[in-house]
């Protein structure tokens, strides 16, 4: 999965409009990142690119670059 096809996913876990992450916005302040979230996210990485993450690996991403990296997606 690419850079783009994984944002535009993420994206669409956050209930935000196609194309609104870039990859450089901190996970604060984003207002629909929370468990739910984060579990949506574990199984788009493990789904789509076979990475199998923890709670405690998300926990420590601090972007959503940060989340990208942890999900092996080619930047």
């Amino acid at each position: 999965m690419t850079k783009a096809e994984f944002l535009r996913s993420f994206d669409t876990i956050l209930e935000l409009p196609e194309g609104t992450l870039k990859g450089s916005e901190k996970l604060e302040d984003l207002e629909n990142w929370n468990s739910m979230a984060m579990i949506d996210f574990i199984a788009l990485a493990d789904t789509n690119n076979n990475v199998k993450l923890s709670a405690r690996q998300i926990g420590s991403a601090e972007t959503v670059a940060d989340l990208l990296q942890l999900a092996k997606v080619d930047q």
